[in-house]
């Protein structure tokens, strides 16, 4: 965008001819069942057994909800050796690898498990395919929490592939005996790229009965395909960490759309919003909706707003909490 056009305005208010701006809210958009389920975790922790509840690593991605958290009594950890002998830990939504849970156990720690059942049915996935002998290429990204719990399951026979160039020149023991496994929270249009190249290399591919990228991501990447065309300017409420918030900016930029992440209103750039007469709006599966209010707060402030709902699908899994924190 070289500047405003004639009519609108040069800063971050609305177009100076009176014309109402208009908020496409892409739906399905922020907590999924995962997210929420792992937030209520260590609430109910809390709740039932006071502070301080360790948690390994951010429970979700979110950098509002560690710190409403941490304000509660949650302790934020990255490994097991910084929580005491004995103590209770809360295993977050991304999940972890089996030599996390045997620490836990020579720690003598409570374990509460708060991994999203949709990350344990990629990890079942990976023990199954490694215990009928194959290499199990797991699609991901590196250093990804999800992705280092996973590898974890079979570390001897998983390999890791980001590109369609890496699965094109992978080499393995066995071409016949390879499967493939993705992280949850992947794009994916650029996941299909990289299981293709998978195929052609290794023609015998198997790969899990249903989709490992979950429906929340799933859904959060149509509903924001479905606005991106129609805006001027995208944003998504997220944090950078977050896997899946990251995807939906991606998403919106490959459609030509200008498209920013922000953690929540106040990160908006006024620039961003010079001569921007539709805006698409949307947020991670790890964002609060309450900052997405914010965000719409924030625009009705500087203008007249119209807001209108693009929705997808209605989302309607729940989850059960954790067996751990379960009422009778």
């Amino acid at each position: 965008m070289n500047g405003p056009p004639t009519g609108r305005s040069s800063a971050q208010g609305p177009p100076v001819d009176g014309s109402v701006r208009t908020v496409l809210l892409a739906s399905p958009r922020s907590l999924c069942a995962g997210v929420e389920r792992a937030i209520e975790t260590v609430e109910r922790v809390l709740a039932d057994r006071g502070a301080p509840v360790y948690v390994r690593k951010q429970i979700v991605h979110n950098v509002h909800v560690v710190a409403d958290l941490r304000r509660r009594g949650a302790v934020f950890v990255e490994e097991l050796d910084e929580v005491p002998d004995g103590e209770t830990v809360v295993f977050s939504a991304h999940g972890v690898s089996p030599a996390v849970r045997a620490q836990a156990g020579r720690k003598g720690l409570r374990v509460v498990d708060a991994t999203c059942p949709l990350v344990t049915k990629v990890h079942v996935e990976a023990r199954r395919f490694a215990a009928r002998g194959d290499t199990v290429v797991l699609i991901g990204h590196a250093g990804h929490e999800e992705v280092e719990g996973t590898l974890g399951e079979a570390p001897r026979q998983s390999v890791l592939v980001q590109t369609p160039a890496e699965a094109a020149a992978l080499e393995v023991d066995d071409p016949a005996r390879v499967s493939y496994l993705t992280q949850t929270t992947l794009a994916v249009d650029e996941t299909s790229e990289v299981i293709e190249a998978l195929r052609d290399r290794f023609p015998a591919l198997s790969g899990p009965g249903s989709d490992d990228i979950c429906y929340a991501t799933t859904n959060r990447q149509h509903a924001v395909a479905g606005i991106a065309a129609a805006a001027d300017l995208v944003l998504v409420v997220g944090s950078v960490n977050s896997s899946n918030s990251v995807r939906l900016v991606e998403l919106a930029r490959r459609q030509g759309t200008p498209a920013y992440l922000i953690d929540d209103a106040g990160g908006i750039e006024p620039g961003w919003l010079r001569g921007a007469r539709v805006i698409g709006l949307s947020a991670g599966a790890s964002a609060p909706h309450h900052l997405v209010e914010e965000v719409i707060a924030f625009l009705r402030g500087l203008g007249p707003l119209r807001v209108r709902e693009h929705r997808h699908t209605t989302e309607t899994v729940r989850f059960a909490p954790p067996k751990e924190v379960r009422t009778p």
